[in-house]
């Protein structure tokens, strides 16, 4: 699996949540303001990624090492350099900054897992 993660090319969503397209369309609007800030080689990002395709969510992946304008800003509106990181952009125009892969895929769970 470990393998995937690392290969964009690669499918590493076996399993994943399956929905209608209305649903799906929820979701995909509710993820538009997204974006998780990771390396392509960063074990921890590779979790959340695997995370965001079990969910089978629509995020915008921001490589901080393909676009250095991706790591300014994390660090000047983040804070922090540390991925992975979540932007969360709220719909005042606020933005929350969430660190942490577990913290991250817990979020994602809780917000799009369709758990009660």
């Amino acid at each position: 699996m470990l393998e995937s993660w690392f290969d964009d090319k690669k499918e590493f969503s076996s399993g994943s949540i399956k929905r209608t397209p209305d649903v799906q369309l929820e979701v995909d609007s509710a993820t538009k303001n997204l974006a998780l800030y990771y390396y392509q080689t960063c074990w921890f990002c590779g979790t959340v990624r695997a995370t965001i395709a079990r969910l089978n969510l629509t995020i915008e992946l921001r490589d901080i090492h393909d676009n250095n304008g991706h790591l300014e800003q994390l660090t000047r509106e983040g804070g922090s350099g540390v991925v992975p990181c979540l932007y969360i952009g709220n719909p005042d125009g606020t933005a929350e900054w969430l660190y942490e892969s577990q913290d991250i895929s817990n979020y994602l769970e809780d917000r799009f897992g369709g758990k009660s």
